[in-house]
């Protein structure tokens, strides 16, 4: 089990061959420093993944998006859109929808779809899972590393270290969106990220 971004790279840099790897994106732009990190050492698939994205028009948009990352900037990878399930993702934070950003509802949140993860991970053989979410400055790693290494131990599937935004990881990822016109998104995904970040522009 990996613990730090050290461990991370030295792992990478081991490597002598490409496992399978299941990566979870929560957007486009999120997911193209990342697979232009991960593509050089993993045989990568991407999961789009994100039944928390409010209005669902925004969650085919996101999805679109994800698709025209990986062809506009050449990534030679399979990108699978899981059903967007939105009642799934309700009951996953219930009784924590007042809690704001930051909270245990964002806790639950990353919870919800990284399982989702490690179950289809599992379900068809890859050797690793992991996610795009942690390049976010706005994401908490250690939560994000936390839960990989439960659902590791409780699905028997391994997790790979998650702290992207190392290396100017998110700031590579702004760049790539303006040289490629990625449509960046101006909240999370959730509707109660899109009414406090709403609540902040008034």
């Amino acid at each position: 089990m990996l613990t730090n971004y050290k461990e991370f790279k030295e792992f990478l840099n081991k490597l002598d061959n490409k496992p399978k790897l299941l990566l979870h994106s929560c957007c486009g732009p999120c997911s193209s420093y990342t697979l232009s990190l991960l593509t050089k050492y993993f045989d990568v698939t991407i999961y789009f993944a994100n039944s928390n994205i409010y209005p669902e028009q925004e969650f085919y948009l996101r999805a679109e998006e994800q698709i025209k990352v990986v062809d506009k900037m050449n990534f030679k990878v399979n990108v699978i859109v899981s059903p967007y399930n939105p009642k799934d993702y309700y009951e996953a934070i219930k009784g924590l929808e007042n809690l704001g950003e930051h909270s245990r509802r964002c806790y639950n949140c990353y919870k919800f779809r990284l399982k989702e993860a490690a179950l289809y991970a599992k379900e068809n053989n890859y050797d690793y899972f992991t996610t795009t979410l942690s390049i976010s400055p706005y994401k908490n790693s250690d939560w994000i590393n936390e839960i990989g290494n439960e659902l590791e131990k409780e699905y028997n599937i391994k997790f790979l270290y998650s702290n992207f935004k190392k290396e100017e990881g998110y700031k590579k990822s702004i760049v790539y969106s303006k040289e490629y016109n990625i449509y960046r998104q101006d909240y999370c995904g959730c509707v109660f990220s899109k009414e406090e970040r709403q609540g902040d522009v008034k």
